[in-house]
């Protein structure tokens, strides 16, 4: 275990710098290059959509990110190395994105090695840094930490998407790969400032473990551990159920309760304004505040979860009793929840990643990328599942209100089953309350929530 003293807010800060700066690269590349794609270039919307897919089905190698970052003992190497290729795979994918206009199957192809290497960036860097800010912030203010560096990477998403919007107007291909020029060299020096110095020498690793590294008998180690694999299919449960509903909740609102599109954008962004609002409160998980503890880390996982659950309950219930349902009340309420089981669920990463094997060896980065992994896998199956399983149910039953309640009572019982997994996960720091503290709070960043934010959760 590292001896290093642990982070203070300034230092949390720094690393949540760094993440708003992978976040600014990735909505970039995921969000305006497929508006391009499709509006701009009349390309088919299937196109951006394998190509999002595909940097999702690249992080499958998290785990042997995050194994490398165990055997050399250093996290910063690797995040800064992820930052690097990050920002290579965006100015590429914009570079591939205007290509296509002229050379639609060369731009293609580097559109596809472009996306793999955004996937290879953020499985690089956002696992070593999550390791990081794991291993060097102490447990009561794990949750608070958490929430500090997602809302950064939240702002960082509406800063560089209204920054990126204004100079791209009038579009041009030359303004285009300016822009994604700009943002990623802005990226990668930002980042390396905030990291510099931050990390310290690191601990050593005896040259044996270097020369003779087995990443596979080191995941089966991980695997083995009953708390490292429930928490991973608990992952992959609660972020398909959340991202089941992501395509799904707008035409609903359109179909069901006649809603405009901006009305449905609107409604959009009232989820995401609670999701910001949940996740602030998670920040109070595990601590003292006046002398009162405000839950743990498991009860707030674990309460979030129930409280998805039951707000998509509202909207099963919704469905049948449209347009005199409170949508917009429901929509915010599950926002809220959504919010504070994942910063609850981030905290719990935190405290699970560190300790030792049965082993005696270091598998801090190998746990994290394991859940980056299932997170992955969870939100690129959740969105495909969610389409069209409401294709499925519209046509067997026919009526569109019932055939979306029934999606979202699928979603609930999601909610439920990912509840009883993390109840049943151990580990004495997610129970525990926190000790005693009059220190602040790290000041809360306003900002406007977004759904890529929990996308790029384990970035």
């Amino acid at each position: 275990m590292s001896t290093q003293p642990c982070l203070g807010w300034l230092g949390i800060l720094r690393l949540g710098l760094v993440q708003a700066m992978l976040g600014a690269v990735v909505v970039l590349t995921t969000s305006t290059l497929n508006r391009v794609m499709v509006v701009e270039l009349a390309l088919p919307a299937l196109l951006p959509g394998l190509l999002v897919a595909l940097h999702y089905a690249v992080q499958l190698s998290r785990p042997r990110m995050g194994y490398g970052s165990d055997v050399g003992g250093r996290r910063t190497p690797w995040i800064l190395g992820g930052i690097g290729v990050l920002a290579l795979g965006g100015f590429g994918a914009a570079v591939a994105t205007t290509w296509m206009n002229t050379a639609r199957g060369p731009g293609i192809a580097l559109a596809v090695f472009s996306f793999a290497l955004v996937g290879v960036g953020v499985s690089a860097g956002g696992t070593s840094l999550l390791v990081l800010l794991a291993k060097r912030v102490d447990a009561p203010r794990r949750a608070s930490a958490a929430a500090l560096v997602w809302v950064m990477m939240i702002v960082g998403f509406a800063v560089t998407a209204g920054l990126a919007g204004r100079f791209l107007d009038p579009y041009t291909p030359v303004r285009l790969m300016a822009v994604s020029g700009t943002v990623s060299l802005v990226a990668v020096v930002v980042a390396a400032l905030a990291l510099w110095g931050l990390e310290g020498h690191g601990r050593s690793v005896p040259p044996a473990q270097k020369a003779r590294p087995d990443f596979a008998a080191a995941l089966r180690e991980v695997w083995r551990e009953p708390d490292a694999r429930r928490f991973t299919i608990f992952v992959f449960v609660s972020m398909l159920a959340y991202s089941t509903q992501d395509l799904i909740l707008e035409p609903f609102a359109g179909a069901v309760f006649g809603f405009t599109p901006g009305a449905s954008t609107q409604l959009s962004g009232v989820q995401h304004g609670g999701t910001l609002m949940g996740m602030l409160l998670a920040a109070l998980a595990g601590r003292r505040v006046a002398g009162a503890r405000l839950g743990s880390l498991r009860a707030w996982t674990v309460g979030g979860c129930i409280a998805s659950g039951l707000a998509l309950l509202g909207l099963v219930v919704a469905g049948s009793m449209a347009p005199n349902w409170p949508l917009r009340a429901n929509v915010f309420v599950l926002g809220v929840a959504n919010g504070a089981f994942s910063i609850a669920a981030i905290g719990s990463m935190m405290s699970l990643a560190g300790g030792a094997t049965a082993t005696g060896e270091a598998r801090e980065g190998t746990r994290m990328g394991l859940w980056g992994a299932a997170q992955a896998i969870g939100f690129a199956v959740g969105g495909l599942f969610g389409a069209a399983a409401s294709d499925v149910a519209r046509w067997l039953i026919g009526d569109m209100g019932t055939a979306y309640a029934a999606v979202f009572a699928l979603e609930a019982g999601m909610f439920v089953a990912a509840a009883m997994l993390a109840a049943r996960i151990g580990g004495p720091l997610l129970s525990a309350p926190a000790a005693p503290s009059s220190e602040p709070l790290a000041a809360p960043l306003v900002g406007t929530a977004d759904t890529q934010a929990l996308r790029a959760g384990g970035s």
